[in-house]
């Protein structure tokens, strides 16, 4: 079976956050070959676009040649074109080309410079419009081709058609990101039909790249011989979960992250792995039983920033990790969501310090905090009765409350978390670690404690 290939047609972002360098991670990550013709090189950064410079319109047009003559390519995008002359020559050098054609209009930089001068809107319109297969403006964009004023979605809708019927293209897609509104809405027109792409707005500033990585889903979805509505549709979540996973690079707008299609499972696989691993240390060492506090226990690893943003991205074990005999048995496997107190303890702990990434409660008492301390481990105890009452009646509070004051007494994150108890509390101690295996070996070794068996 031949590899899907991709061809963008585009400007270069020294910043990686859009242009060539968003669309071949884009193909990459969707399991298509990326091949890339370059029409500009831009100097920019995170806040600023400083300086573009044009590639010769000879060079562009021998570029996509030499990809064609040699590779067969399954789909092609267009993103920045720059100038009258780079439009003319693509449109000229890929008006034979049978496969499907994703043209995006990029006209505007996020801090506003020109990236399509004024005069070379019409060419698009004009040339390489009636050439395409899919067109996917902005808000901003649409206005700008149509001359319609955009504030709804029923505009969009409008909007849509009339570009779709203006130049004889199949299919045209409004991305809806400038919308005022909680969703992020975009309509697709298809066919005579319209269909709505909705998701909740994700609030973050670190958006750059939206645009060129949708449209490069897009085109490595066409690549891979899915139809129109099918590759928007998967477009739509891959740029969603990019967004939601956005990074914060430089001091300005940050880039969206098209490798969390792949690193979200992996590294979901990799947390799952270590628990196991750890679950299993746990069950062979008899004495950590000698451990389990009243509550049970359970054992909890995040994923890493920046994926670890609530308890679903804290793996657990439902049901805990429970005294059966004389050793200790994780009562289900290991999975994502199961602990509600413990990832809340660990998520609170991962915002002083990201690479801690794991913990488990044990029992607490004097003598077992005395030899935790004797075998080189750290240890800092808060009392909960210094919690303001407002924490108290509000479940799930207390715990992430005593762990801050903890870290701040501390100083940083130590090995155990001494939690004194209070009123109906039992007093437990929180042990942290790098990961689960980490955190499973602590365990261990401060069960070899003789005055707690």
């Amino acid at each position: 079976m031949k590899t899907p290939v991709a061809l963008t047609i585009a400007g270069s972002d020294s910043g990686g956050g859009a242009g060539i360098q968003a669309d071949l991670k884009t193909f990459s990550m969707l399991g298509v070959h990326g091949a890339s013709v370059v029409v500009a090189v831009t100097a920019q950064n995170t806040q600023h676009v400083k300086r573009i410079y044009e590639i010769p319109s000879e060079v562009v047009e021998e570029q996509i040649k030499a990809v064609l003559e040699d590779i067969e390519v399954s789909a092609i995008k267009t993103g920045m074109l720059y100038s009258t002359k780079i439009v003319s020559t693509v449109t000229k050098t890929l008006k034979d080309c049978r496969c499907p054609l994703v043209v995006d209009p990029v006209i505007l930089a996020k801090d506003g410079t020109q990236l399509l001068k004024e005069e070379a809107i019409k060419t698009v319109t004009n040339e390489l419009f009636p050439i395409a297969t899919i067109v996917t403006p902005n808000i901003l964009e649409a206005e700008k081709l149509t001359g319609i004023s955009i504030e709804s979605i029923d505009d969009m809708k409008v909007a849509a058609k009339k570009i779709a019927e203006s130049y004889n293209i199949k299919a045209v897609v409004i991305k809806g990101g400038h919308l005022s509104s909680n969703e992020a809405v975009d309509v697709l027109y298809y066919k005579g039909e319209y269909k709505e792409l909705k998701t909740s707005k994700i609030p973050t500033k670190n958006t750059h790249g939206t645009g060129c990585t949708f449209s490069a889903a897009i085109t490595a979805e066409l690549a891979k011989g899915k139809e129109i509505q099918e590759a928007v549709r998967i477009a739509k979540l891959f740029v969603t979960q990019a967004i939601a996973y956005s990074l914060d690079v430089g001091k300005g707008q940050g880039p969206v992250n098209p490798t969390s299609w792949l690193q979200l499972p992996a590294e979901k696989y990799n947390v799952l792995e270590n628990m196991g691993k750890a679950i299993e240390i746990l069950e062979k060492n008899n004495e950590v039983a000698n451990l389990v506090p009243e509550v049970q226990m359970n054992l909890v690893m995040s994923l890493p920033k920046p994926y670890a943003k609530s308890i679903e991205h804290v793996a657990g074990v439902l049901g805990r990790i429970v005294k059966v005999g004389n050793k200790v048995k994780a009562s289900s496997p290991p999975s994502f969501g199961a602990s509600w107190h413990m990832a809340r303890a660990l998520l609170k702990a991962m915002e002083f310090d990201e690479n801690i990434r794991a913990a488990m409660n044990i029992k607490y008492s004097e003598s077992i905090v005395g030899f935790i301390r004797s075998i080189g481990l750290s240890a800092v105890s808060y009392e909960r009765s210094e919690e303001p009452s407002e924490l108290k009646e509000k479940e799930g509070r207390s715990v992430p409350w005593l762990v801050e004051k903890a870290i701040k007494k501390f100083g940083g994150v130590p090995d155990v978390i001494c939690d004194l108890g209070d009123w109906g509390k039992e007093p437990v101690l929180y042990v942290f670690g790098k990961d689960a295996v980490e955190v499973a070996n602590k365990v261990v070794r401060i069960a070899m404690n003789k005055e707690v068996s």
